[in-house]
């Protein structure tokens, strides 16, 4: 969804065309193929660069992680990173708003002390992470049953059938943009920074010098609420990426 913003504004802004290469897969994949020359511009979350392109343990301060997400592109990759644009998308508790337990608790910890245990599920991406279970299990929350991986895609429709009484998504997920679903808060501040930001070869900077100051317009304009109600356009009312990026665009003129 991004990517297609991205690519909407600056062929707008510019006037030249832009090529996708969307679904890339993995951080790493797209930064290969930034790597390889295959792609120049990717969006992409600074504790996501630390931690699967670094391979390291990411600070607590969000502004810390994404200026060591930014030096370090621009040090070992060429790239620069443009942003942040406003988004968050950092791993978040949610359970179903009108499960009993609901309306007594707004936090991991006091998740952690309800009596009978959660079935609690989460992404492969999540499980794949160095830093992402190391927080979670420091809230001690108890389980009705072992805690299940899942596709992304399927998490919201396990709680929704009762195979999940709780869930790890991201803080943008479209599906948040419903009143079905309640946030928990990480109220220790465990789970790492994502803010957003574009990943851009300096080598394309270069040749388009009108090209930094065109991405950057776009810094500030997406936040976590915006990003959750464009995301439930295409997952929930079927709209295309291209429609959704046009009338967000439009809405900045």
């Amino acid at each position: 969804m991004v990517g297609e913003i991205v690519a909407q504004h600056v062929e707008r802004r510019l006037g030249f065309a832009v090529s996708r290469r969307s679904n890339l897969g993995a951080a790493l994949l797209a930064y290969q193929a930034l790597q390889n020359g295959e792609i120049n511009i990717y969006p992409e979350y600074s504790g996501t660069i630390v931690t699967d392109i670094l391979k390291e343990t990411p600070a607590d301060n969000p502004d810390q992680v994404f200026e060591r997400a930014k030096g370090e592109m621009a040090r070992i990759a060429q790239a620069d990173l443009i942003g942040p644009l406003g988004i968050d998308s950092s791993y978040v508790a949610v359970v179903r708003a009108n499960h009993p337990f609901a309306p007594g608790i707004k936090t991991l910890s006091e998740a952690a002390q309800i009596g009978g245990g959660w079935k609690l599920g989460y992404s492969y991406q999540f499980q794949q992470r160095s830093d992402t279970m190391p927080a979670l299990t420091q809230y001690h929350l108890p389980m009705e049953v072992p805690m299940r991986s899942m596709d992304a895609g399927a998490l919201y429709k396990s709680m929704a059938d009762g195979e999940s009484t709780m869930i790890i998504g991201r803080n943008t997920d479209g599906a948040l943009n419903s009143t079905d679903w309640k946030v928990l808060a990480d109220d220790r501040k465990l789970f790492t920074s994502e803010q957003l930001g574009l990943v851009v070869r300096q080598d394309i900077l270069r040749a388009e010098p009108r090209l930094a100051g065109a991405l950057s317009e776009l810094a500030g304009k997406l936040t976590n609420a915006k990003m959750r109600e464009l995301n439930a356009q295409v997952e929930t009312d079927h709209k295309t990426p291209a429609d959704v990026a046009r009338g967000f665009l439009a809405g900045l003129r």
